[in-house]
Formats: structure tokens, sequence, C-alpha cells
């Protein structure tokens, strides 16, 4: 089997009606507690310096830090997988999935945070904006890769032997995987790369890259993939493998601009 990684989204979603009411606690919630306590001694300046957003969003990020408290519940958080609203959620339409689905989805798919460090898709969260790549200073450290240390690692090493994977599908972005420890995960991994055709060229165009991520994941949950052979059987979108361009290692599926 194989244990597929997300990253987060900066936009959220409390609002749309919840397709079901099971939930889960995160599982690294001191972790998160000490960078909460830690972001709620910053002004709200500070914090706009250090995330580098507007005045608007520093006061936004301040006071749900302020607002932050365990514990969670259904009414003052969201299960992530339908809280975050980014371009890769919107291609994993999680919203959409049977039950079963995401029951699956529950044991094989992870998504990575700089404040909850490892979150599974019906774990709730308190709604945050806190970056892998910020630069913030705790007692462990200058930035959140030092203060996350061997954690998430860690963690998803669990994960892998909780729902017996060998393989690690990498759909997070180099952000966020840089706080996994490749030599020190027991697992195989595996990164799909998504190009698509652009003036002649093949090229890894954001927007699209992100959508597709999320669609592979999509496709992963719903079709309880368990192997590369089977992953590179992915079509959606228009997408198609291209063995000559890929390794064992990195799945390159290219879009024609016709496909688009």
């Amino acid at each position: 089997m194989m244990l597929v990684v997300l990253s987060p989204a900066k936009n959220l979603d409390y609002e749309s009606p919840l397709p079901t009411d099971e939930h889960s606690q995160p599982r690294l919630l001191d972790y998160a507690q000490e960078l909460v306590d830690r972001c709620q001694s910053l002004a709200p300046q500070e914090l706009g310096s250090l995330m580098k957003i507007s005045d608007k969003l520093a006061g936004l990020n301040a006071a749900r830090f302020a607002d932050w408290h365990q514990p969670f519940n259904p009414d003052n958080a969201r299960p992530a997988v339908f809280a975050f609203d980014g371009d890769v959620y919107s291609g994993l339409q999680a919203e959409k999935m049977s039950a079963e689905t995401i029951a699956f989805a529950q044991e094989h798919l992870r998504i990575l945070s700089g404040l909850y460090g490892v979150l599974r898709p019906l774990d709730l969260m308190q709604p945050y904006r806190l970056e892998m790549g910020t630069k913030l200073d705790t007692a462990r450290g200058k930035n959140l890769y030092e203060f996350w240390g061997n954690v998430i690692t860690d963690m998803l090493n669990e994960d892998l032997r909780a729902s017996d994977s060998d393989i690690l599908v990498n759909l997070a972005s180099n952000e966020y995987f840089s706080s996994v420890e490749p030599k020190n995960l027991n697992a195989e991994i595996v990164t799909p790369v998504f190009k698509d055709e652009k003036n002649g060229e093949y090229k890894v165009i954001s927007f699209w890259a992100k959508k597709a991520r999320g669609a592979m994941a999509r496709f992963i949950m719903k079709q309880a993939v368990s192997d590369v052979a089977e992953l590179k059987q992915f079509n959606a979108n228009g997408y198609r493998f291209n063995a000559e361009q890929s390794t064992a290692t990195e799945l390159v599926f290219q879009r024609a601009e016709r496909d688009q």
C-alpha cells in the first residue's frame, strides 16, 4: 500500500456544509500549543513582518492565534480536509468523496502543516496561517524546520506501519516536504511531477500542478491504489504518464496544450 502527503492551503473554508459528522483529534497538539503560545507573544505588526503579509491579514491571524484554544470540538474546529480551500483541494474534491473513500483517506492521506505537523483528513483544526517556511524562532530552533526536527518523519513512519505501506507518494510542495527527513523514512519515496505544454515546451506551471496533485491524491484514494504501476495509469484532466521522462522515483505526467 501507499501513504500520500499533501501541502495545506492558505485559503480556508469554515462556512460550507460538512458532508460528514466524522472527525478525529490531531495527534501533535502539544507541539501546536507551543507554536500558538509563541505566536500569541507577537504583536500583529510582528506577525505581518514575519509572514510577509498585509496589515489586514496580520490582524486576522493575530486574532486567530488569540482565539485558538483546546479542547477541539466540532463547534470550534473543522476537519482539515474540508477546511483547506486552495488549488490542491479543488483538485482533491474531498466534499464529493464517499464515506468509504474518506475512511480510506483517513488511513492513507496526510497533510503536512506548519502548525499541526501532520494532519489526517478528519483531524479537527482551528483556523490558522503559519507556513512551513516561516522563520519563527522558538526554544527548539530558528525556524519551523528546526522546531519540528524529526517529529514529522517519526509520525509518518508510524502511519506507514499502521497502514502497511512501503511507498510514500510525495504530492507536497518543496517547502513542506523539506520538513520530512527522507533518509529516516521507512519507505520508498515516489514524486509525481506534472508538466503542461506552453509554446511547444513542457514545464511545471504552479496553478495547474497544484490542481493535478490534488487530482492525483483523489485518484489514489478513490481507486485504493496500492502500487506504482497503478499510479502510472492516472489520466485525469488530460495528463498522461511519460515513461521516457520518468525515473523510478520521479513520475512525469504531461498534458498537451489542446487538452488544457
